[in-house]
């Protein structure tokens, strides 16, 4: 299932991070397999004039996907613009995962630092993709200066604790209706990807879950077809939740018509 983002049309509502994989085949084959449309980058790890990055820049662009560097690593804000102007000069893109890392612990964001990098780089021209916790306040306050695409966490990054506020979650997409939301961090399970998309986000961010997997080919798999039954299921419209049972099949006396 396609997803738009700016002027482009993405395969796939699944993105892939290209980290902690046993091999570079490994890598490659998993993020074919899961159908992602898009793999993001770290400009720290990865450097594409360099001779090993140079390799691995040859695997990721033989996979057919869009390339979204990240600013991974990055404290303050004149740090990730700096990352961020190399990446576009090295990928020849716009488009940047915007991170500021505020806690060595969990790895929050920097709220502050984030927003004054999303301003500068968004006034550069940039596609701004803020990687932000699922707070409102600063998920408005990103949008108001320019970003149309969020990245909120549904636990901190590697985790795999799945979603732990679905409250926040889902208020954000019921307050920002007009921006794209994807989830990014904390999936541990292809349940839990279903789970977001059925919330009506736009997309999914994976990388751990599929890459520290016994079998990383068969669980980007995995990741892809939850995705999609996700969506399909936002799509669909769920059935509302209700306090009493009622029968699915008609009582007797009662036409199967009836309701």
């Amino acid at each position: 299932m396609s997803l738009r983002i700016g002027n482009k049309e993405i395969r796939s509502r699944l993105i892939i991070g290209s980290a902690q994989y046993p091999s570079p085949e490994e890598m490659k084959n998993s993020i074919i397999a899961s159908g992602a449309g898009i793999v993001t980058v770290s400009l720290r790890r990865q450097n594409p004039n360099a001779n090993e990055g140079a390799k691995f820049w040859e695997i990721i662009k033989s996979t057919g996907c869009e390339v979204l560097p990240n600013t991974a690593g990055c404290k303050t804000a004149k740090e990730a613009i700096t990352t961020a102007q190399m990446a576009r000069e090295l990928f020849n893109t716009t488009w940047i995962k915007l991170e500021t890392v505020g806690d060595e612990y969990t790895l929050q964001p920097d709220p502050i630092e984030l927003l004054e990098a999303a301003r500068v780089l968004n006034n550069e021209g940039f596609e701004v993709f803020p990687y932000c916790t699922e707070d409102l306040s600063i998920a408005q306050r990103l949008v108001d200066c320019g970003c149309s695409i969020l990245m909120p966490w549904a636990s901190p990054i590697g985790s795999a604790q799945g979603i732990l506020n679905e409250y926040a979650l889902r208020t954000l997409r019921e307050r920002l209706p007009d921006v794209t939301l994807v989830v990014d961090a904390g999936i541990g399970k292809p349940s839990e990807a279903a789970r977001v998309m059925e919330l009506g986000y736009n997309a999914v961010l994976v990388n751990s879950a599929i890459a520290l997997a016994d079998d990383p080919v068969d669980m980007g798999k995995a990741f892809a077809a939850a995705v999609n039954a996700g969506r399909l299921g936002y799509e669909a419209g769920l059935i509302n939740t209700r306090d009493m049972a009622r029968p699915s099949t008609p009582v007797p006396g009662t036409p199967f018509w009836n309701e």
